[in-house]
């Protein structure tokens, strides 16, 4: 059985009654949530409906909500470097300042 993967990219803030009322009816509330409903006809003209808010897969089977905040999370052994006065320093000799 396939799953519609629905996320909620866009917000709703400022739109109709009904467009609002569509996204409720999905289970979406606030941006970035991600929800999983069966592929059917039903939930294909929900979608339709508010088709420029969200983004849309078709996937085998849904996740739990620990899978899909565990999707989210950076890898093991990622880091950001930060930019340190040496990096500048050595910009202002290469340049000749």
């Amino acid at each position: 059985m396939s799953w519609f993967r629905i996320t909620l990219h866009r917000s709703a803030i400022g739109l109709p009654e009904r467009t609002r009322g569509v996204l409720a009816a999905l289970g979406l509330r606030r941006r970035s949530q991600t929800v999983f409903h069966p592929v059917s006809q039903d939930f294909a003209g929900m979608i339709m409906k508010v088709k420029e808010l969200v983004r849309v897969q078709e996937v085998d089977a849904p996740k739990t909500d620990a899978e899909v905040k565990a999707e989210r999370q950076f890898a093991p052994g990622f880091w950001v470097e930060k930019r340190g006065k040496e990096v500048m320093a050595r910009r202002g000799e290469e340049d000749g300042i």
